[in-house]
């Protein structure tokens, strides 16, 4: 019985390893087919890498020619380059990947999940991103302006716009970062896009106080600024009549570069010629009436 048992053992050991090398055997000749397909899709996977790299590098030279001839800005271009150069490599590996035998499904599995999984991890960044993208392509202000943004309330002259965030460098020098993706969402006034400020000045002056008097010192002021454009419209007049005051207005155009200077200067130069020619400024005054116990003030 163990004699018997040990025999079959023994046929079925031998017909297993006679499985198994009849295996290798079918390997074995088929490996120079096998290893000629392999060569011929890795010659072919070259023959269209080389052949896409050279397609790719005339795109991209085209693409930069005709957004040069564009006035976009230096670092929206090497954004908009790479973005190409990504795209089309991507496509291109894409591509070669099908040639070799890799399933179309397969692929557009991976990509979906790669993609929704870093679409997650940098949604914020990708939202500071387009912003910038957005900002150096429509130029809603550049470096140099000084702009307003209204959901902060930042305000401070244009120092650097990088494509995540824009930095503002404040009165007092102090520096603002304010992500993309707020201000291209967000509305913004740029006081310095235009070369000319409109000099917008309102002072009161007693009811006593002669108006045209008023009038005349304040004209006779502009016109001594050589920074107010004599060739602009000047308006003095009559604003409001407040109270406790007069409003008197004054309105002129300066180069925005001599807006601040000239607003000081006038606001000063106004208040020691209403000194000297006896005009007041009045400020609010109170009334206070005591009363006493028998009802008298």
């Amino acid at each position: 019985m163990i004699y018997l048992v040990s025999e079959l053992v023994s046929e079925g050991a031998a017909a297993d390893v006679e499985e198994q090398l009849g295996l290798l055997q079918k390997y074995w000749n088929t490996m120079p087919e096998t290893l000629l397909a392999l060569a011929v899709r890795v010659v072919i996977a070259i023959i269209i890498f080389l052949i896409g790299s050279k397609i790719i590098s005339v795109v991209r030279k085209i693409a930069v020619r005709a957004l040069q001839r564009t006035s976009i800005s230096r670092e929206a271009l090497g954004f908009i380059d790479s973005a190409i150069k990504g795209g089309l490599y991507a496509l291109l590996i894409l591509q070669i990947a099908l040639q070799i035998g890799v399933e179309a499904a397969s692929i557009a599995t991976i990509v979906g999940s790669v993609g929704v999984t870093i679409g997650l991890a940098v949604q914020g960044s990708l939202s500071n991103l387009i912003g910038g993208i957005l900002i150096l392509t429509l130029k809603p202000f550049k470096a140099g302006d000084y702009i307003i943004e209204d959901s902060y309330e930042n305000e401070g002259t244009v120092k650097e716009i990088t494509l995540f965030y824009t930095k503002l460098a404040t009165v007092d020098n102090q520096v603002v970062l304010i992500p993309n993706g707020t201000l291209a969402n967000t509305s913004l006034t740029n006081v310095t896009d235009e070369p000319l400020r409109k000099l917008d000045l309102s002072v009161g002056i007693s009811y006593n106080a002669d108006i045209r008097q008023a009038k005349k010192i304040i004209r006779d002021l502009m016109d001594a600024q050589p920074e107010i454009l004599s060739e602009q419209e000047k308006m003095v007049f009559v604003d409001e009549l407040g109270a406790n005051s007069v409003m008197i207005r004054l309105r002129c155009w300066i180069a925005k570069e001599n807006y601040w200077a000239v607003r000081w200067r006038m606001l000063e130069e106004i208040k020691y010629a209403f000194d000297d020619a006896g005009i007041g400024i009045p400020y609010n005054q109170l009334d206070v009436h005591i009363v006493g116990a028998d009802g008298e003030h």
